[in-house]
């Protein structure tokens, strides 16, 4: 039973490794721009956050209207997960004036309710994770009671 749950877990990490490779892919060479997208002075980045947040279109405005303040502007939602923003360099000598809560080169974005969903399945876990193992140790225990009382069962209509 060990073997099998890693072995599961191995290809889920394996799974995962591949999503992110391909999305690393996809941000540096599959994404085309015109000339106007990217000529002249630009910096760009990737906001990025741990779950769906920008499928929600007030999130995604949220995010937008957070980023204009130091003079990011959306250039392309990537996905549910990531969106990209461009902004000039000459907006760099603004960052000192920004108030101190703006961190004009974030690049993660959680949601209060993305954390509080976080902290519940990591307390859930935390929770059911012994139980589980318990439990686990409990169907264990009696396979081998079975299989000693077979095994005493066999030996008694030996005799």
């Amino acid at each position: 039973m060990g073997s099998s749950v890693m072995m599961m877990l191995s290809a889920q990490v394996a799974a995962a490794a591949a999503a992110q490779a391909r999305r690393e892919e996809e941000e540096e060479t599959l994404t085309s721009y015109t000339a106007e997208d990217v000529g002249g002075d630009w910096e760009f980045k990737i906001v990025r956050a741990p779950m769906a947040a920008f499928r929600s279109r007030g999130r995604l405005e949220e995010l937008v209207a957070e980023e204009a303040v130091s003079g990011w502007e959306m250039l392309e939602k990537l996905d549910d997960r990531r969106v990209r923003f461009k902004r000039p360099k000459k907006a760099r000598e603004r960052d000192g004036e920004l108030p101190a809560t703006v961190d004009p080169y974030q690049t993660r974005y959680a949601s209060e309710e993305g954390v509080a969903t976080m902290v519940l399945v990591i307390l859930l876990t935390l929770l059911l994770a012994p139980a589980l193992i318990v439990g686990a140790m409990f169907v264990s225990f009696l396979a081998v009671l079975l299989a000693v009382g077979l095994v005493v069962g066999l030996i008694w209509l030996m005799i």
